[in-house]
């Protein structure tokens, strides 16, 4: 990731000289795990914050509303009112619990618990009709209010100096990230691959043009890969999958590279081919958690880049003989 990954590749590739460089990196990797603490200790504490306020049954405002004003608008709104009213009543358990655990009162604690729990299962069986009502309104059954609830909340309960902050900042970031990363993608669509297998002898207005078109596509590619990422549930676990499926490869060549440099050629590639190909299959049919994808791709790319190498080297033996 911090070798590979143009997030943070141009942190280096623009620092004055090598030392800069490393100082970049290392206070990078330094200030990643307590960035990365408090981001998921964030959605944490808006947990807790909901279990003592009543949530809305949707977190998603305009989906809630257009169905409010569709056909199924008098059933959504009864819906409405028993979450509330079920809320109200969680949080008061959630009140009492509290002062129980402060009391240590062991009997009264089990007792709160498992009304807790009852609250809690007839809260989530009055949301998944909920939800069942937008689906049908809207005919789309991806539909899903986990990426909404921080923006429900800041929009509700943050001051309004404050949350313009939070908006410009959010945006900034997204134009920031967004444009470096179009970038690093069409630079390496032409520099490696147009310039160097397709058009080899051509001016640099022609390079210039070829630049700016495959800016466009990677733009519109990222647009539609943004409309398809909406159904992976949360955006922080879309965003940890997808790299998984990838980094653990990334890491292999890169220790292959490193650690074992006896090794030459293509082996790496052909092993990170077969390492890709077994990740993907413990995606898509295995019950393996995606934390485990970055670990299983990097053996198997410096396990498997020794007998490629050997494969690879005897071929080559051979021709030469003959």
């Amino acid at each position: 990731y911090f070798g590979t990954d143009q997030s943070q590749v141009q942190r280096y590739i623009t620092a004055s000289s090598i030392t800069h460089s490393r100082i970049g990196v290392l206070a990078n990797a330094l200030v990643k795990i307590p960035m990365q603490f408090f981001i998921l200790l964030l959605g944490a504490l808006v947990f807790v914050f909901y279990q003592f306020t009543p949530p809305p049954l949707f977190f998603n405002s305009v989906e809630s509303q257009a169905v409010k004003n569709g056909r199924f608008g008098y059933s959504y709104t009864i819906l409405e009112k028993e979450f509330k009213n079920a809320s109200l009543e969680k949080s008061r358990l959630a009140k009492e619990l509290v002062e129980a655990r402060h009391n240590r009162n062991r009997q009264q604690i089990q007792v709160i618990s498992e009304k807790l729990n009852s609250s809690q299962v007839q809260l989530k069986g009055i949301k998944e009709k909920a939800v069942n009502l937008i689906r049908l309104h809207s005919q789309n059954k991806d539909i899903t209010d986990t990426n909404y609830i921080f923006l429900s909340f800041v929009l509700k309960y943050i001051p309004i100096g404050l949350l313009g902050l939070i908006i410009a900042a959010i945006v900034a970031a997204s134009m920031s990230s967004t444009a470096s990363e179009i970038n690093a993608l069409a630079s390496t669509t032409i520099v490696d691959i147009y310039k160097r297998m397709l058009k080899k002898q051509a001016n640099d207005k022609h390079y210039l043009f070829m630049s700016r078109f495959a800016t466009l596509c990677w733009g519109i590619f990222a647009i539609l890969f943004a409309m398809f990422a909406n159904r992976l549930g949360t955006l922080v676990e879309a965003v940890n999958i997808l790299g998984s499926l990838f980094y653990g490869t990334i890491l292999g060549i890169f220790v292959v590279a490193f650690f074992m440099k006896f090794i030459k050629g293509g082996a790496p590639f052909y092993a990170g081919i077969v390492a890709e190909v077994v990740v993907f299959y413990c995606y898509k049919y295995t019950s393996i958690s995606f934390l485990w994808y970055n670990v299983i791709g990097c053996l198997m790319v410096v396990i498997l880049s020794i007998p490629f190498y050997y494969l690879l080297n005897g071929f080559k033996i051979r021709f030469n003989k003959l």
